[in-house]
């Protein structure tokens, strides 16, 4: 009889320290809050308010995957995400692929060449609580339901951020759905880049072996948030109704399985 038998190996989940949940929880209260004073400011405190939003919901995003992950996962996601997007926006920016034709103003802060600092932080903000529906949903296609994900989520973004000038787009081809100033081929490239950045994580990071006994409420509430904040805001605060319908619906698509698995059954990558 091995020792193993008399000495079995200790649960590697343990619960949180309190003030790290407080931690968590406030990082998101405040990025939520700033969003919804969003449609109630303008000129300067909105720019900073977009910025400072965010940063808070990125830092929060950040949090959650260190506290329930561990620090290798977290540092993983970050530094692959950040790589990434500032590659793709780098590449984006300057040649019109496989966005379209855009140009960053001036108006969202620090820029690495030409790329606002901020707009990475954007795709670990939503990347973390995408990736991790993705893998409960299913197993063998994260990278295409995470993909679908994140081109759904930039239908809510885009319109939002060309009304208020924070970037341009040059073209006069066909547009999304409903979203006359967006171009169809920003859906394409979100849908090609978010299935790349999808596999990438996929590939490179350890199954969801969380190191606490916690949950994804908190990345599952920002999900749930973004899609009820995009069809409120835009029916009610930004008259843009065809935001409201083209984002409200794709975003819901990715949302139905997610919400299903969440109330119904048990997640199929655990």
């Amino acid at each position: 009889m091995s020792l193993r038998q008399f000495y079995p190996k200790r649960n590697s989940r343990r619960q949180v320290s309190t003030w790290k949940l407080l931690a968590l929880y406030s990082t998101l209260v405040i990025a939520i809050g700033l969003q919804i004073s969003y449609p109630l400011i303008k000129g300067e405190p909105l720019r900073v308010v977009t910025i400072a939003t965010v940063y808070w919901a990125a830092v929060a995003m950040i949090i959650h995957a260190l506290l329930s992950y561990g620090l290798t996962y977290a540092s993983i996601f970050v530094s692959i995400t950040f790589t990434y997007a500032l590659i793709i926006e780098q590449i984006g920016s300057r040649t019109g692929w496989p966005f379209g034709e855009y140009e960053y103003s001036g108006s969202l802060g620090y820029q690495i060449y030409g790329v606002p600092l901020v707009v990475p932080f954007a795709w670990i903000m939503i990347a973390h609580p995408i990736f991790i529906a993705a893998r409960k949903v299913t197993k063998n296609w994260v990278f295409l339901y995470g993909g679908f994900g994140m081109m759904a989520w930039d239908l809510f973004l885009d319109p939002q951020m060309v009304a208020a000038e924070r970037w341009k787009w040059d073209f006069s081809g066909s547009h999304v759905p409903l979203q006359p100033e967006i171009p169809l081929s920003n859906a394409f490239g979100w849908m090609l880049t978010g299935i790349g950045l999808m596999a990438i994580l996929h590939k490179a990071l350890r199954r969801d072996r969380r190191k606490i006994t916690g949950s994804t409420s908190i990345p599952d509430f920002l999900l749930f948030w973004t899609w009820f904040s995009g069809v409120v805001g835009n029916l009610f605060f930004f008259d843009r109704v065809g935001v409201a319908v083209s984002g409200g619906i794709v975003f819901g698509l990715f949302l139905i399985p997610y919400l299903f698995l969440l109330r119904f059954g048990p997640p199929a990558n655990s």
